[in-house]
């Protein structure tokens, strides 16, 4: 919140070096790590959005850990596989292209203004000034 009581909003830019890099720990740990950008990025933004989305891959974490202490089955295992898969292409594609805030443009620079004011146009009162008869 800001002084007058308005919640401003909080953006999180990431250079695309930052953004690899986060999909490079979800889908290099094989899964395991998932959890973890999304967790530095809803600390960082606070929004409900954020802590929702580390909510899923975190209790996506659990079942799937759950999952690996089951008996072997052979349908099974190609469901678990399927899932693991599909989970870490939607985390890399979040990370790379929604999660984190497009870089703003920034502001134009203004022109310095002159010292003594804009220059003056012309005027049309002829040759001799505007008090020549």
């Amino acid at each position: 919140m800001n002084t007058h009581g308005v919640e401003t909003q909080r953006r999180l830019e990431g250079g695309w070096l930052q953004r690899i890099v986060w999909a490079v720990v979800a889908v290099g740990s094989l899964g395991l790590l998932v959890w973890l950008p999304f967790l530095y990025v809803a600390i960082r933004r606070r929004r409900a959005s954020d802590w929702g989305a580390f909510a899923a891959f975190a209790l996506y974490e659990c079942v799937m850990l759950w999952w690996t202490v089951l008996p072997s089955d052979d349908d099974l295992d190609a469901l678990f596989g399927l899932v693991v898969i599909a989970t870490l292409l939607t985390a890399a594609g979040l990370l790379l292209f929604a999660v984190f805030d497009r870089r703003l443009p920034s502001a134009p620079v203004a022109a310095t203004p002159m010292p003594y004011g804009p220059p003056q146009g012309q005027h049309s009162y002829g040759p001799y000034g505007p008090y020549a008869r």
